[in-house]
């Protein structure tokens, strides 16, 4: 069951993370390197998918954010929020870009629902499409397919970023964590 459920996840990690668009991509780069301050959120799995990200684009040295983290500041209209919602229904989410887009920040969402409350709050939707069947639901429940889909996309657009700013990765090490 293991090498199935592996086999399994692989291939639609892969399917879900070449259904986004080449446009979408460089979007997202370019809402990266322009905007001030980047706020990264998602709630549950996605918050942790979305951890990871901060954490490297901290490295590039970026200013990011996590909404939500008690040192994190206040959003302002030169700002761009990166939200991930699998459903694009959890309440927070949508809540956070609503708030978000009412005070002028840029809003990108990644989802695989694309006409999804969040969907519908942001300025940018980056929809993966994650398909739903029995197999799912047996060697990949709930959102798992989704969440490890965007870890690999953004994993993904680092180098594209690392070039654009013309960091190395020995740069980035110079921003790694303390205790390394």
């Amino acid at each position: 069951m293991y090498r199935k459920s592996l086999d399994f996840i692989q291939k639609e990690i892969s399917d879900a993370v070449s259904s986004i668009s080449e446009e979408s991509q460089d979007r997202l780069i370019d809402l990266l390197l322009k905007k001030k301050t980047i706020f990264i959120y998602g709630s549950g799995r996605s918050g942790l998918v979305g951890k990871f990200f901060a954490v490297r684009l901290v490295q590039l040295g970026l200013d990011v954010h996590f909404v939500g983290d008690m040192t994190t500041p206040i959003i302002s209209k030169d700002d761009l929020a990166v939200l991930i919602s699998n459903t694009g229904e959890t309440m927070s989410a949508v809540q956070t870009a609503n708030i978000a887009r009412r005070i002028g920040c840029h809003v990108i969402c990644l989802t695989s629902a694309s006409t999804s409350k969040l969907a519908h709050a942001s300025n940018d939707v980056i929809c993966l499409d994650v398909r739903r069947n029995s197999d799912t639901k047996l060697y990949a429940p709930l959102g798992t397919i989704f969440e490890d889909a965007v870890v690999m996309f953004f994993d993904s657009i680092v180098p594209c970023l690392m070039k654009k700013l013309e960091c190395t990765e020995d740069c980035m090490r110079k921003r790694h964590a303390i205790w390394v």
